[in-house]
């Protein structure tokens, strides 16, 4: 408020003059606690693209976060043949091949990779027109929820065991391809009781129709009755050969199971039954055609 003036319009003498602030003698620090205005990056609004490797990586089960980040820092990861040493590298799992110690890991969530132990006289097709069983069947309800899974290979309706179920059709086409030769092993009944005969021809090779056909491996688990049970793994590919080579040696089969590929088994899984890869079965797979 403004003091009263007097008549010759002075202030009055007798109102208090207000006192000026003190100012202070003393200096200013030389670190300002202010904070940045522009630190927080206000103007970046994009959100980043893809995820952080060792959160992807714990998310596979490689390791924990902290253990992912040990080994991204002693360089045992690879993305996309390059070495990361950094931390803070994005990845986008549905793209990115990502390997630890040169053996690729499975960070796609989307593929999916199951073993199918096929029973005796279903088809392998995703549906039959005359109404018989087939792998169509036991996937329905996969399929029905987007699930688009294929069978890698075929088995003939009369051939039982395992079977793999997957949408990667990359890892698909490279297990299928002569190219890889991934092996096969079958358990075959046959009428006849074999001998070392046998398995140095099945070995050597048998001359078919289409070309000559050889086994890896041939072993005489048992011979019993007129009957002979004979292990047989090969990386041939070709419709029923099993089947054909053991005719054309004199041993028609009776029944025939395929028990393992490369080094994914069949077990005691039962018939009709299926299971999801483990980890390790998969990046055997992976392995095995150079993925």
């Amino acid at each position: 408020m403004t003091p009263p003036a007097s008549r010759d319009g002075t202030p009055d003498k007798k109102q208090k003059s207000r006192k000026l602030p003190r100012v202070s003698n003393a200096k200013p620090a030389r670190k300002q606690n202010i904070e940045n205005p522009l630190a927080d990056n206000w103007w970046d609004d994009a959100p980043a693209e893809g995820e952080r490797l060792q959160k992807v990586m714990a998310r596979a089960g490689v390791a924990s976060r902290r253990h992912s980040e040990v080994m991204i820092e002693k360089g045992r990861v690879e993305v996309n043949g390059e070495v990361v040493r950094t931390q803070g590298r994005r990845v986008n799992p549905a793209v990115d091949i990502i390997r630890v110690d040169g053996v690729r890991i499975n960070v796609n969530e989307d593929l999916e990779y199951f073993l199918f132990n096929k029973p005796r006289g279903m088809l392998c097709t995703m549906s039959d027109e005359q109404g018989r069983p087939c792998v169509g069947d036991v996937i329905a309800d996969k399929v029905v929820s987007g699930q688009r899974l294929f069978h890698v290979g075929r088995l003939d309706a009369d051939t039982e065991g395992l079977l793999l179920l997957t949408n990667d059709g990359e890892l698909a086409n490279r297990l299928t391809h002569p190219r890889y030769e991934v092996t096969k092993t079958y358990l075959a009944t046959v009428l006849g009781e074999a001998s070392n005969k046998l398995v140095n021809e099945l070995k050597k090779g048998i001359e078919l129709d289409d070309g000559l056909a050889k086994a890896d491996y041939v072993q005489i688990i048992d011979k019993n009755q007129g009957y002979s049970l004979i292990r047989i793994e090969l990386h041939e590919g070709r419709k029923h050969i099993v089947r054909r080579m053991l005719k054309a040696a004199g041993f028609p089969v009776q029944r025939l199971v395929r028990t393992k590929l490369h080094t994914v088994q069949l077990g005691d899984q039962k018939p009709g039954n299926m299971r999801a890869l483990n980890s390790a079965e998969l990046t055997a797979l992976y392995k095995a055609v150079g993925m």
